[in-house]
Parts: C-alpha cells; structure tokens; sequence
C-alpha cells in the first residue's frame, strides 16, 4: 500500500492512491489530509500545475500535471482546520 508520494521533492502522507493507463499515459489518484498550518505551502506548491512524481513504494518517477483537483474545505486559514484534498495526475511527456 503507498503511504506517500513526492511532488517536486515535497513529500505528501496520502490516505488514498490509486494508479492506472489511459491512452498509454499514467494518471494517479491521491487523497491526502491538509492542515491550516500546511494549507499555504500545499497550495502555493500545487499552482504550480506541472511536477517530477516520485512514488517509491511503486518504483515510479515521472512528470505529471494535474488533470483534477479538489478539496473538502476552501478555507483552511483557520486554525486547526483540516481539509481532505484529492489529486489527479496524469503523466506527461516532454
């Protein structure tokens, strides 16, 4: 079971991941929790759009971009707030 995955080095603790090929692509579904302490350097991260994945438990290292993202909760600036996040990333090639 994959405990976490890499975004550009930032390691996530996901509570959910999942992996499959489509059009002979790799796409990745995570879920992890974001706390309000996290919320500024998680979404500052995620605007990004475009990241190296590494997911060591699967042996994976690739570029991806997100394909869908959402959140439980839209604002995490109060303290002791936790959001649930999910990411879809689809594997790009450049």
């Amino acid at each position: 079971m994959v405990t976490e995955i890499y975004l550009n080095d930032y390691k996530l603790n996901v509570t959910h991941y999942s992996e499959k090929t489509k059009n002979h692509h790799l796409l990745v579904k995570v879920e992890f929790k974001v706390s309000s302490e996290d919320y500024h350097d998680i979404t500052t991260l995620l605007y990004k759009g475009n990241f190296d994945l590494k997911v060591p438990e699967r042996n994976i290292a690739c570029k991806v971009s997100i394909q869908e993202y959402s959140t439980s909760i839209t604002n995490l600036y109060e303290k002791d707030q936790v959001g649930d996040f999910t990411l879809i990333l689809r594997e790009t090639r450049e």
